[in-house]
Order: C-alpha cells, then sequence, then structure tokens
C-alpha cells in the first residue's frame, strides 16, 4: 500500500457505510477481522460485533446523512484523523424515545490502517451530550 492512500481509504469507508445509500455489507472488505473500536471509552471488538453495532446505530436514526468534514494523515500514514457530522431524525438513539428530533452529533475519529489497506482500529469521540440534550428535551426539559 502507497502511505499516500490511507486518507482516501478511511473517506471511502464513511462513503460506503455511512453516506445515504448506508451500506453495512462494506465493512466486510474494508475492516480488519480483529478490528477494535473505542467508542465513547467502550471497546466494540471483531469486525463482526462492529458490524452489528453499525447496524443497530442505523436504526436509531431516521433520514440519516453524513458528512466527511476533514481527514488528514500521519507522515506514515498508519493514522488517520477524520472530522465529520452525522444528521437525521431520533428514532430511539440513546435509548429515548422515538419522537422524531432533529440529530446533529460532530465528532472526530482516530484510525489505524493497515500495509495491507484494511482498517485495523478506530477511536472516535462525539458531542453525545449535546446530543442526548437536544433530543430528549424533545420530550422533556432536562437541563
Amino acid at each position: 500500500m502507497i502511505r499516500q492512500e490511507s486518507v482516501a481509504i478511511v473517506e471511502r469507508f464513511w462513503a460506503e457505510v455511512w453516506q445515504s445509500p448506508q451500506n453495512p455489507e462494506a465493512i466486510d472488505h474494508m475492516v480488519a477481522e480483529d478490528f477494535v473500536i473505542t467508542s465513547g471509552g467502550n471497546d466494540i471488538v471483531s469486525r463482526a460485533a462492529f458490524k452489528a453495532w453499525v447496524i443497530k446505530f442505523g436504526t436509531k436514526v431516521d433520514d440519516m446523512d453524513f458528512e466527511i468534514i476533514e481527514s488528514f494523515q500521519s507522515a506514515d500514514g498508519r493514522r488517520v484523523a477524520s472530522r465529520w457530522r452525522l444528521t437525521g431524525r431520533n428514532n430511539g438513539l440513546m435509548g429515548t424515545e422515538p419522537n422524531g428530533a432533529p440529530i446533529n452529533m460532530v465528532g472526530t475519529a482516530i484510525w489505524e490502517v493497515g500495509d495491507d489497506g484494511l482498517l485495523r482500529r478506530n477511536w472516535v469521540e462525539r458531542n453525545a451530550w449535546e446530543v442526548f440534550g437536544s433530543i430528549a428535551a424533545a420530550d422533556r426539559n432536562i437541563f
């Protein structure tokens, strides 16, 4: 793999898996079998578990749209940092009632890209507190 391709690999993942129409099946050819994602401090271990997590997440956001804000990589191409935005309507995200409230989630993902071009590791953080407050506030005032 030419290291300069690492940003393209991550952005192809975003496009195939998260952008409309979402295609979780693409995970099978883009992610290593022993993939680990740390999301909100919790590890999801294995490609199969990650794919199941993506599918479940997709059921919780109606009219999902995903935007890549920017991506850049380390000098050796082993790490890619990516900023993103996900929008849609609440269908029970974070255990809330499916109330159709607008979702505007922004986050940062740090990726490890293997020499074989497969995604091996991901650490992701997002504005979960703010999203929860906005979708739960549609039902009641939590602040």
